[in-house]
């Protein structure tokens, strides 16, 4: 039986103080939640998504003074990014207190953490009084979850409730770091960009973006597949490539910009007509649901300019390319 959505705070922060889980908005994509410290919950978040325990969880937090609650030690170079970015789309890792169960940090001793700027999300979090650990609400491995109806479709049987606070705002996961004394790395690029980033602590180390499938994570969404649609999905360099190498009449367009071409393809999602990446950013994972539904053969896309936010959105593309 589907689960109930509605709009209902209160509830959803009852049912999240029970060990229940709920879905609900955030600006990056719709979290799957549950109450961070009680295992038993946690647990029902890789059972209901299907997600290997070997990959983490992010911890969302109300506000900066609870984030000495979950961790051992705040760096400086984390207090400037916390200052910065928060409320947002960045997720700090950092040593972790015990009060954290190792089922949300994959047995490893950091802990992923962020507070979430989505006024739905701020609200629930004040509510509830808890953390909540929230990974994306969608089956593992598959397309992000960008509005309640994309929650309900895939887990709207597996789950207590849905919290409806309309379309995400940005559209892309959290950008992770983490940081130590003396380095921050970037483990997966997300909402905040990189540039934004070293423009307030200065360089920061690239991790290499894939992970193997059988070790704990460092952070979520670093897994070589991820994202995924049904459809096979490949990157072109560009259109003419596409159309000599698939038929264009079975063939979905995933189009940033405009193109010549692009009526010669079954169907076409233009991400954003102007090139905008923050409009592409919000607009992508819905795109790629659609044409998902198509019951075409192929997705192709031509990579974004490697810079800001098209630095994650050409990252969640790589991912959902392999098969």
């Amino acid at each position: 039986m589907t689960c109930q959505m509605g709009q209902d705070i209160s509830l959803a922060a009852e049912l999240l103080r029970e060990g229940k889980l709920v879905a609900f908005a955030t600006e990056t994509v719709y979290g799957l939640g549950a109450h961070a410290l009680d295992e038993t919950a946690a647990a029902r978040i890789f059972a209901a998504k299907e997600r290997p325990t070997f990959d983490p969880l992010i911890v969302h937090i109300a506000d900066r003074a609870r984030l000495h609650e979950l961790v051992l030690d705040v760096p400086e170079k984390a207090h400037k990014l916390a200052e910065e970015f928060w409320p947002g789309p960045l997720t700090l890792v950092l040593p972790k207190r015990d009060i954290v169960p190792g089922l949300i940090t994959s047995g490893l001793p950091n802990v992923a953490v962020r507070i979430p700027a989505h006024p739905v999300a701020q609200k629930l979090l004040q509510e509830a009084n808890i953390p909540i650990a929230a990974p994306s609400a969608n089956l593992f491995g598959q397309v992000s979850p960008t509005s309640a109806e994309h929650v309900r479709e895939q887990l709207g049987e597996r789950i207590d409730y849905i919290l409806d606070g309309g379309s995400c705002t940005v559209g892309l996961e959290s950008t992770v770091v983490a940081v130590d004394q003396e380095q921050v790395t970037l483990l997966r690029p997300g909402g905040t960009s990189l540039e934004s980033i070293e423009a307030i602590i200065g360089t920061v180390q690239v991790s290499n973006s894939s992970s193997d499938e059988t070790t704990p994570q460092n952070a979520p969404g670093m897994l070589a597949k991820h994202y995924a649609p049904g459809t096979p999905l490949t990157i072109v360099s560009n259109l003419s490539e596409a159309m000599a190498q698939f038929s264009p009449a079975e063939t979905g367009l995933l189009l940033f910009g405009e193109s010549d071409l692009a009526n010669q393809f079954a169907v076409t999602e233009q991400l954003s007509a102007e090139s905008d990446l923050t409009e592409a950013a919000v607009n992508f994972f819905a795109a790629v649901r659609r044409l998902d539904k198509q019951h075409i053969k192929q997705i192709v896309a031509v990579p974004f300019p490697e810079q800001g936010l098209g630095r994650a959105l050409n990252d969640r593309l790589r991912r959902a390319s392999i098969r």
